[in-house]
């Protein structure tokens, strides 16, 4: 099978893409081909199916374009619940310009750091084949962009459609610091369903009546819970429910246009901090089309449900009577007795030829903990095509996450204990003077070890009432090491210590098929009968469920460092993150590409 072959011999898949093309090569497949031409025993399959396929694959990809993007990182002031905070941002843009491509593509963005922090962007959901340098994560992938410094990332985007983002990776600043990342079918191909008429964006965000940055340092200080947000955004505004907008001074409301008739495309990105939202509109249903810019089987819902750092595309059509109808997020608070945000934030799907002053329709919302809901809409996401799902593994971990308590320290957190976080009992501490990657390549001793546990080292009843005595986990800068091309299988199993909770888990420089979820432990005798191999979804961010687990598989064919974290902000603060730390295949096609000269260092 191709699989089979992509897998196991890189090469022979090749001559298989070149015989049977499902889609057109790639650059990195082109390049591949030319690497094969220098070596003899492959010479002669390339020759002779290059001659006749090789030519219009290279035509095709002249069609790709590289785009050039400036980004200032800088204070500006946004007036936001008639309160103005001076906040960082993109060009002065509350959220950042958003980026349009298209599939094969490639970007090339300088920011310049003319901020008073230091900072990273992070190219949520980007594969990054070969360009883990260009991932974003601070001490990560690179050492931040310091005041007055810049750096360029550089990569292409391919085999990826639909929608994406991009955020700072440094402290809290992205709660101002993101924008779309919008990838567009290849030239010469179309959408997988009829092409819509309009295409409109919706980043739901989080504001705070104060710096960001305060907040977290405040509670890093204190050790007790952050500060919630005063607020929910779509494109940074808060909408019409807010008491600050009922005065009529500003407009806090973001309209989005349709017509009687139309099919249009909306594009839902949840780039808020620390809360899954709920999403709906008015009298309206959604088709669902895609998530994480992979293409799913269509299905019909009203409300979606989308953790921190997930997208989701869906079509809506402009079948009702024309007027103006409320679209709303409000908060999936998955966590018992937590403190969250309960505001609800909306814009205006309005009809053309409607009146402006019509007062909108405002829509349903399901309840705050309506984990039936969310589990009704997860479970309903499938490939649209036979999936590449690896049926075998090389690697069957299982790796726990949930919160923690910190009882060496005198804080204000719970009892007067530190609120922590961690996966499979380490809490993931970054380093400080080398990124991860920095070190792995210049085989710089100290900064992390590969002993990463493969499980818990205490097997519990992770769902039930956990003894206090696991409560505090062991601080960690952990590692766990993948061979190149293995077959990796991960159950994220999430715990009650604390509380339970809906994590919503991210892994950098992959997607990975869902194979599974479900609540209470999983069970391998019983719940492996459940693993769907045939159509699972393509994802980058798994919302594990509150009390329960969710297994997720992939292949390990992008060589570096990358980070796999809780999309919480507050979580990864705490330390709820690990990396993989996946070695270098054969030869420099299977190796990650050579630093940029621009790399920041950390001095």
């Amino acid at each position: 099978s191709p699989t089979f072959l992509k897998l196991q011999y890189p090469s022979l898949y090749l001559h298989h893409r070149l015989i049977f093309p499902t889609e057109e090569l790639t650059a990195c497949e082109l390049e591949t081909t030319m690497e094969l031409l220098k070596q003899p025993h492959h010479c002669f399959l390339v020759f002779l199916f290059g001659l006749v396929l090789l030519f219009p694959a290279a035509l095709s990809w002249k069609d790709a374009v590289t785009h050039v993007h400036q980004f200032v990182i800088q204070e500006a002031s946004v007036k936001r619940l008639c309160k103005t905070q001076h906040v960082m941002t993109v060009n002065g843009m509350y959220p950042g310009p958003t980026l349009e491509i298209k599939n094969g593509d490639t970007l090339s963005v300088k920011v310049i750091n003319k901020g008073k922090y230091n900072i990273t962007i992070h190219w949520h959901g980007v594969r990054q084949m070969r360009t883990g340098w260009a991932d974003g994560p601070e001490f990560v992938t690179q050492c931040p962009i310091r005041p007055g410094g810049s750096y360029t990332y550089r990569f292409t985007v391919r085999g990826q459609e639909g929608t994406l983002w991009w955020h700072a990776h440094s402290t809290w600043l992205r709660a101002t610091v993101y924008g779309a990342l919008l990838i567009q079918p290849r030239e010469g191909t179309n959408f997988p369903f009829a092409k819509p008429n309009r295409q409109s964006t919706l980043l739901l965000g989080e504001w705070w009546n104060a710096n960001p940055v305060d907040v977290v340092r405040e509670a890093t200080r204190t050790g007790a819970a952050p500060n919630i947000s005063d607020a929910y955004t779509i494109n940074g505004q808060p909408g019409d429910l807010y008491n600050c907008s009922k005065q009529g001074l500003f407009s806090y409301t973001v309209v989005v246009p349709i017509s009687s008739g139309e099919t249009n495309l909306l594009r839902v990105v949840n780039s808020a901090m620390n809360q899954p939202l709920f999403f709906t509109i008015a009298n309206h249903k959604f088709t669902v089309v895609g998530a994480d810019a992979s293409y799913v089987k269509p299905f019909t819902t009203s409300v979606l449900m989308l953790g921190p750092g997930q997208t989701t595309d869906v079509l809506i059509s402009g079948d009702q009577t024309p007027g103006r109808y409320y679209m709303a997020a409000r908060a999936y608070q998955s966590a018992q007795n937590a403190p969250f945000d309960n505001t609800t934030t909306t814009a205006i799907l309005e009809y053309s030829k409607s009146s402006s002053a019509a007062k909108p329709i405002m829509p349903r919302l399901p309840a705050f903990n309506d984990t039936p809901t969310v589990t009704a809409f997860s479970t309903s996401f499938r490939s649209r095509e036979k999936a590449l799902v690896p049926a075998q593994v090389d690697e069957n971990l299982f790796f726990t996450v949930g919160l923690g308590l910190n009882r060496t320290q005198q804080c204000q957190g719970p009892n007067g204990t530190r609120f922590t976080a961690s996966m499979n009992n380490v809490s993931f501490s970054l380093p400080s003077n080398f990124s991860l990657l920095q070190a792995h390549k210049q085989g710089i001793r100290g900064v992390f070890t590969t002993d990463f546990p493969a499980a818990p080292p205490r097997v519990f009843d992770y769902t039930g009432n956990v003894s206090r005595s696991l409560f505090q986990p062991a601080t960690g800068t952990k590692l766990y090491r993948l061979k190149y091309g293995s077959r990796v299988q991960v159950v994220l199993q999430g715990t009650s210590i604390v509380t339970p909770e809906n994590h919503p888990i991210h892994l950098h420089g992959y997607d990975f098929y869902i194979i599974a979820e479900g609540f209470g432990n999983f069970n391998p005798k019983t719940d492996s009968s459940k693993f769907n191999l045939v159509d699972p979804p393509l994802r980058n961010t798994a919302a594990v469920p509150v009390g329960g687990w969710a297994v997720i598989r992939f292949v390990a064919d992008n060589p570096g460092v990358w980070l796999m974290h809780c999309h919480l902000d507050v979580h990864i603060t705490w330390g709820l993150a690990m990396a993989f730390l996946v070695e270098d295949g054969v030869g420099k096609l299977e190796a990650i590409e050579p630093p940029p000269e621009d790399l920041p260092i950390c001095s």
